[in-house]
Formats: C-alpha cells, structure tokens, sequence
C-alpha cells in the first residue's frame, strides 16, 4: 500500500492526536526545518516515537532541509498586504539577505510564500528594495521568496543542515529531504555529508521543485530513494496551467526508472478549515496514485489546520480506494 506522510505542526503535536492519525493510516511524518533547528525538537519527536509505539505502527520520521531555499527573514508582526501597498525588504524593512537583494532589479516580479503573495520592484537601493503588492495576503517570518528570472547558485547543502545531519541518527530520524534539487551534485553533496556522519543507511528524498531539476531528473534520478513532486514552488516555475502536464511527466520518468515518488502540496488544502475536502481534492488524490505515486503527504493540513486526523482519514481512504480499482491504474 501507499504510503501516507502528515506534516508535524502546532494542530498535532500532542501524543493522542497523533496516534489518531497513526491509527487513521498515516506512515510517518514530516518536520519542516525552514524555521526551527532539529535540536529544537526533540520533544515532539519523542511524542512522535511514543504515539507510534502506542499505535504498533513503525514510522518514519522525514526532515524537510533548509537547503538552497531563498527566505525572508525574522519580523515580530505579521504584515497584511493588500494590492497597491509598498513594502520594504532589507534595511527599515523585512529582513532579507543582502545576496538575494544584490540580484533585485527595477520591475522584477517577486513571489512570497510560495505564490501566494506577488510583487513588483518598484526601487532597490544598496541595502534595501521598495515593492509594491499586486497580490496581496497576510506576510509572516521566514516565509519564500522568488525573483523571477533568477536562479541563485546556493550551496545545496546549509551550515544550518549540516548541524542537523550530525543529530538525525540520535533522533531515529530515517529520511533527509533535499529541497531544490538541481543537479546530481546537490544529491551527491547530500550523501556525501550522511555518509561522514554515519548515516549513509539515510533514504533520501529528492524535491523537484524547480524547472532545473525537472529537466535534469533522469540525470540523478538513481542518486535519490524517493523523488518528491513539491508542487508549491514547482509551480511558481511556470504558468499554473501547465503543473499538471509536468507532474505527470515526472510521474512517468520515475515509473520508466522503477523509482519511487510522492505527491505534495494542496492535497486536502480546504481541510485546514473544513471537516469535509472537496471533490476536486479527492479527484487529485486518486488520480495521484493511480499515476503510480508510492506516497503522499500533506503539509499545512495537519500542521496548522483544524481537522488534521481527519484529514488522514480522508487521503488513506482515497488512496485505498485508488487501490481497490485495479483496472483503473495505469501502473500497476
């Protein structure tokens, strides 16, 4: 069977509400460390380890790296942008390093947390850029940004990650993923680094989410034990219309290559509120694994939103449904 990934976060991260989660299907779980360290969690993850235990389940517990991620920085209020605002990113303003900033230009359309929030430079100078919002929503820390147009040659692998990796086997950590992968350097740096730590039994998880990595995946699709289709900033990459022909061309790579892939993003995005999701989330869901997908993970669902056992329920039962209907896989 599929397996089924929830995504650690202040809405589960209470021994009972995880072992229902457990008990509804989920697999293991994901911790996101854009924000925190790994040290930082040791007391959910044992939370983590007892709700399983207490559920006979054996899970995995997946670290989402920082990786070459490009991030606002720390702020104390969330800031509410409507369409026409000015804001400002650097000195006096939103913290954001100074290498994202030297590749600001007049005019260069930015996208904020993963899309949901777009711009426009309207002035950069030195050590600050003035926008000005041409779709709004609620800006809070740490969250992504992208200058459209430029591709930033960051290390694969952070300071930040490289502290982490020394933990993960004290924390029964058993899957690294590695976000923005571009190249079979970036995995070959990532394993290279497990390996020094002794952890080389590690899987790792290859995040496409970018048109680089999308177009040089057969070139290291055997570096990586699971590739992941991240949807959120893949399809920042392109018009939104065209994400449904490229996931379904990763998803055919990885099935002419016999390797294993998941599905994530927006999954059951109208569960963060609603009990019930809606038919086009369940559509997407089967329609995922009978594409071949091994797994799949939601992420805001149970990590912030208010239904997350339900939401497990709901992404087991679709994929078991996928599952039931042989006939309607093409890959089987």
């Amino acid at each position: 069977m599929i397996n089924i990934y929830g995504t650690l976060g202040p809405k589960c991260d209470d021994i009972d509400v995880l072992a229902k989660m457990f008990q509804e299907g989920m697999t293991g779980i994901r911790i996101n460390l854009s924000h925190v360290m790994l040290a930082d969690c040791s007391e959910s993850i044992e939370r983590i380890h007892q709700a399983a235990y207490d559920s006979g389940v054996s899970a995995d517990i997946l670290i989402d790296m920082r990786g070459p991620e490009l991030r606002i920085g720390q702020f104390d209020k969330e800031l509410i942008l409507s369409s026409g605002d000015s804001f400002t990113l650097g000195k006096d303003g939103i913290p954001l390093d100074v290498e994202i900033l030297e590749h600001m230009k007049k005019g260069m359309e930015v996208l904020l947390d993963d899309g949901k929030i777009q711009a426009e430079v309207r002035e950069v100078t030195g050590d600050r850029a003035v926008l000005e919002t041409v779709r709004g929503g609620t800006l809070t820390q740490r969250k992504s940004i992208l200058l459209k147009g430029q591709d930033l040659q960051l290390p694969a692998v952070s300071e930040d990650d490289y502290k982490n990796l020394e933990l993960i086997k004290e924390y029964g950590i058993t899957g690294v993923m590695q976000p923005f992968v571009r190249s079979r350097k970036d995995l070959e740096e990532l394993r290279k680094a497990l390996t020094e730590y002794g952890c080389s039994e590690i899987s790792i998880f290859a995040k496409i989410e970018n048109m680089a990595g999308y177009s040089n995946l057969t070139s290291f699709v055997d570096c990586c034990d699971e590739v992941i289709i991240a949807r959120g900033d893949l399809g920042n990459s392109m018009p939104l219309w065209e994400l449904p022909h490229i996931q379904k061309s990763i998803s055919r790579i990885c099935n002419e290559q016999r390797k294993p892939f998941m599905v994530v993003t927006q999954m059951l995005s109208s569960m963060e509120h609603c009990q019930v999701p809606t038919r086009a989330e369940v559509s997407d869901i089967y329609n995922a694994v009978l594409d071949g997908a091994s797994s799949l993970m939601v992420t805001g669902e149970t990590a912030i939103g208010d239904n997350p056992v339900e939401v497990i329920k709901y992404l087991k039962n679709t994929a078991r449904e996928a599952y039931r209907h042989p006939d309607d896989r093409k890959y089987k």
